[in-house]
């Protein structure tokens, strides 16, 4: 007959084991489950347990049972395998664009359009951009986040501005103002940085409130 303290202690290492295994820390599997940091280092010292709903979020996290959590030993996995899986995808989104960049670019040489064709690898890095955007804020990934959000309000100027001077070239109008595109990017990079700010503060937030509760009852 296993005791309270013998099934805390299989648990807390079996957590600790899918927790290593899938590559994230303590405060990482806080932030997705909602709790603070300080409650999943009690469940992996020994010292508490979980609620089953919290024993559920994490076995559908891991995508294992919650029996996982009860057996002798967690199986090893791979580590960092998801966020592997995660970079392929992203990569091969990402080649996809560009394949279609470079067809759009053959096309318009086939058509004669040579003065536009280079324009179709300029669109692709802002098009890239937004793939990366959805895949990161999907997968909770914020640097890439940021970087991409920056890459993306910079290279659409870019491509604006690129376009405009085409186009001014090719109908002969004044071009010489054109460089105030840029300007915009000044309050938008501003304002991704103080929303990316805003949002790590909102985090914080919910991690020291939203889990003094159920701290509380399983101190009780």
């Amino acid at each position: 007959m296993v005791n309270n303290n013998e099934l805390n202690q299989k648990i807390a290492k079996n957590l600790t084991n899918y927790r290593k295994a899938a590559g994230l820390t303590q405060a990482e599997l806080a932030e997705k489950i909602n709790y603070s940091d300080k409650s999943v280092s009690k469940w992996e010292s020994g010292n508490g347990i979980p609620d089953v709903y919290t024993l559920v979020q994490i076995a559908e996290l891991y995508g294992v049972s919650v029996n996982a959590f009860l057996g002798e030993e967690a199986p090893q996995f791979e580590r960092k395998k998801t966020k592997g899986l995660h970079t392929l995808i992203m990569l091969l989104s990402v080649g996809i664009v560009w394949l279609v960049s470079v067809c759009a670019f053959v096309a318009l040489q086939l058509f004669k359009k040579e003065e536009y064709a280079w324009l179709s690898f300029i669109y692709a890095i802002p098009t890239s951009a937004i793939v990366l955007i959805v895949y990161a804020s999907i997968w909770k990934h914020r640097i890439l986040n940021f970087v991409s959000v920056s890459t993306l309000i910079w290279t659409v100027l870019l491509s604006v501005y690129l376009t405009g001077k085409l186009l001014s070239l090719a109908y002969g109008w004044d071009y010489s103002g054109l460089w105030c595109v840029f300007l915009l990017g000044v309050p938008l990079q501003v304002l991704e940085v103080l929303w990316t700010f805003f949002r790590t503060l909102l985090r914080k937030h919910k991690k020291a409130i939203a889990p003094k509760k159920t701290v509380d009852k399983q101190e009780e």
